[in-house]
């Protein structure tokens, strides 16, 4: 039997440009939140079409909200097509830091989505793979892109030197900067950042930001000095998340921690 669904305090909640801003007391709360918003718009896209096709992100962050989301009840799993959004260039599924194998452990084998699309790093040729990958996105279009937000604003692995806003490519190759590789270093994946890989196959921000609904999912403290650039700066490449306040039908969630340096509102 599912565990009980637990109650969530109301969040403080404001808009920036299109995006819609919700704070709340803790990061149990957002993940809580954010299972119940994936999960009524998974179900709404399977009632209208059938089925629904959604992107997932990883990440330490993103693991509350998806220990979270397999509690919820009633979704219709069945008819649910599941992507990713990365994986580092010349890593085997089998290595820990794989974001194939954290898929697998944390979406496709909890939750059970008729088809789960994997996104092959150490393919022989790695622009066919972008390509091939970008041809299922094509025949699949996203109803919800599930995302989060890396410590130098990337989306995916769409860093400030890489990031495009209107990138022509769907997927893509792309050079890791330091601060996206120091980060997986803090978040214990690799023992140096000598050993973090230096590049990776990423989907593109037009891409994900394609999506009919996103849902940027963003606790801790130590994104609050992005979260504050893609919301009180300007809206550019330096922060690639700043681009969520042009989706007409995003929501991006905090909690306090993460929301700290923003000014007040």
């Amino acid at each position: 039997m599912a565990a009980a669904i637990r109650a969530v305090s109301e969040p403080r909640t404001f808009t920036v440009d299109s995006l819609l801003v919700r704070v709340f007391a803790s990061d149990a709360d957002l993940a809580t939140a954010a299972a119940v918003e994936a999960s009524e718009t998974i179900r709404a896209a399977v009632r209208a079409a059938g089925r629904a096709t959604v992107m997932f992100a990883s990440g330490d962050s993103q693991l509350p909200f998806l220990e979270g989301l397999a509690q919820q009840p009633d979704v219709p799993w069945s008819s649910v097509v599941a992507f990713h959004m990365d994986e580092y260039l010349g890593m085997p599924s089998s290595h820990p830091a794989s974001f194939r194998r954290y898929m697998h452990q944390r979406v496709v084998a909890p939750l059970r989505p008729a088809e789960f699309h994997d996104l092959d790093g150490d393919a022989g040729d790695p622009e066919a793979e972008a390509d091939r990958y970008a041809g299922l996105l094509r025949e699949h279009p996203l109803d919800l892109c599930c995302l989060g937000m890396g410590e130098n604003g990337h989306l995916a692995f769409n860093d400030p030197e890489v990031a495009d806003f209107h990138d022509p490519l769907d997927v893509k190759v792309v050079e890791l900067d330091d601060r996206s590789r120091r980060q997986q270093v803090g978040e214990g994946h690799f023992p140096s950042i000598a050993a973090v890989p230096r590049r990776a196959i990423t989907v593109t921000i037009p891409a994900l930001l394609r999506a009919r609904h996103v849902l940027a999912i963003v606790p801790e403290v130590r994104k609050a000095q992005p979260v504050r650039d893609a919301l009180d700066g300007p809206v550019a490449e330096a922060c690639p998340a700043s681009i969520l306040r042009r989706h007409a039908h995003a929501i991006l969630l905090l909690d306090e921690p993460s929301a700290s340096l923003l000014a007040p509102r």
